[in-house]
């Protein structure tokens, strides 16, 4: 740390808290369907659904690293920061950079494509969805199908996830993680501090989510 860095807080509570307890949940989705506790595989869906609903709010009227038009770069951006992924260089980034803004985005894609497939999958099982009797088999399968597909390709982007970040804290020296703990970044002096929103309108947009998913479990 030189003279000129100095201490940022670039992650907001409610962001640090949703990334951590979403990788609780997706472990205990994980663990309870191979023990076949389903009622609790359903309710970890059902909470991860919730947070992701959340999370996308979050990136419209969240803090200013967590919203999309913040960190959300060209794809040529992007592929430009991916050229010097090998090089060692000065941490100047409050946020997300280029190419993990789009990571976010395919996480919280996949995220939510695996949990509202889900919801589907366990009203078909239990025959609670309205929509149930009203889906033809062929696509009643097909969701089925698509549940677990989206699982392995959620798999394969974690995996890719965790990869990057091994990556950026040997090669480049970044610590991309100890920040999504404490929230602070040792950052230069002229990198500004980001503006962040309370945990008040996190508490509305998390009940918004919730009675979101509360309806969606129904109607499907």
């Amino acid at each position: 740390m030189s003279g000129s860095d100095r201490k940022v807080l670039v992650w907001d509570g409610p962001t640090r808290l949703f990334h951590w307890v979403v990788v609780t949940l997706v472990v205990a989705a994980y663990v309870t369907w191979r023990v076949n506790w389903m009622d609790w595989h359903a309710k970890a869906g059902y909470a991860l659904l919730t947070l992701v609903i959340f999370r996308i709010l979050w990136g419209f009227f969240g803090s200013e690293t967590t919203r999309f038009s913040r960190f959300l770069a060209s794809p040529r951006a992007a592929a430009r920061h991916l050229a010097h992924a090998l090089h060692p260089e000065p941490d100047r980034q409050a946020g997300h950079n280029p190419a993990g803004g789009w990571m976010v985005l395919l996480l919280l894609f996949l995220l939510f494509a695996e949990t509202l497939t889900g919801v589907y999958v366990a009203n078909d099982v239990a025959d609670e969805g309205p929509f149930t009797e009203l889906t033809p088999a062929p696509i009643a399968n097909a969701i089925t199908a698509l549940h677990w597909i989206f699982w392995d390709a959620l798999l394969a982007a974690v995996a890719l996830h965790l990869l990057a970040i091994i990556l950026y804290a040997v090669v480049k020296g970044h610590n991309l993680l100890l920040p999504m703990v404490t929230g602070w970044k040792t950052l230069p002096a002229d990198v500004p501090q980001p503006r962040m929103a309370g945990p008040a309108r996190a508490a509305v947009l998390l009940s918004c989510s919730a009675l979101a998913v509360a309806v969606l479990a129904n109607v499907m």
